[in-house]
């Protein structure tokens, strides 16, 4: 029977330890008797599973009713998982096709490629990406496509560890217009947690960690004072 349904020994006897399969009686000298419905109903486990249902999927399932509502769900079920491939063969197919950085989602990879990220940089891309949701993404994306070059930006982006308290103050001041022009530009840099599929708090506590393992401690302070001056009157939103 095994060999006529395409399958092995070994799952027959699961199926019977599960109870998917019925045991058949025994012959007088003790081999067991299977007949035509032990093999229409192995072949139905075996369709069914190919589907993607599962055994406890299918042990609800009665032989004598077709399973509408299984199917509809497995179709959905597929339907989502088709789209998910779908996105991960284009980012592959992107990775094959140019020298994008792999380890950033797709939609921030050409800025990664054509900004040339430092390191710090990238990895706060990475978490930014999964902590934003579909709104805050497309702010923070269209920033980084089209954030101009700006030598307070690398100041930052190269500032020691060790930097003398004037020279944190004086670069926060200077960064002061240069944040308010990307605001004024991308609106919605102001609130780029209002859509984070797990709340505000979760994204603040997440990209707060983030910034203070990724980053130096004079390049922290600098980010903190300016924090703070664009929340003064008169200044833009939250950096």
């Amino acid at each position: 029977m095994a060999e006529l349904a395409g399958t092995s020994l070994r799952t027959v006897r699961h199926y019977h330890e599960v109870g998917l399969l019925n045991e058949p009686e025994r012959r007088s000298n003790g081999y067991k008797q299977y007949g035509v419905a032990h093999l229409v109903r192995l072949l139905r486990i075996k369709r069914l599973t190919g589907l993607g249902f599962s055994l406890t999927q299918i042990a609800a399932m009665r032989d004598d009713e077709h399973p509408r509502d299984a199917l509809r769900a497995l179709d959905a079920e597929l339907a989502a998982t088709i789209e998910r491939l779908q996105l991960a063969r284009a980012e592959v197919g992107a990775l094959l096709r140019t020298a994008l950085p792999h380890d950033l989602s797709l939609p921030f990879a050409p800025a990664g490629a054509s900004a040339e990220l430092p390191d710090p940089d990238r990895s706060f891309v990475t978490v930014m990406s999964s902590v934003l949701g579909p709104s805050g993404l497309r702010a923070y994306t269209d920033m980084l496509h089209q954030a101009p070059d700006a030598s307070v930006a690398v100041e930052l982006d190269r500032l020691p560890a060790d930097a003398d308290e004037q020279t944190r103050r004086d670069l926060a001041d200077r960064l002061v217009p240069f944040v308010r022009a990307l605001h004024a530009k991308h609106p919605g840099l102001g609130d780029l947690s209002s859509d984070a599929p797990r709340g505000r708090n979760h994204a603040a506590e997440t990209i707060g960690k983030a910034i203070d393992d990724l980053y130096n401690p004079a390049q922290v302070d600098v980010m903190r004072r300016l924090r703070v001056l664009l929340s003064q009157p008169g200044k833009t939103g939250p950096a």
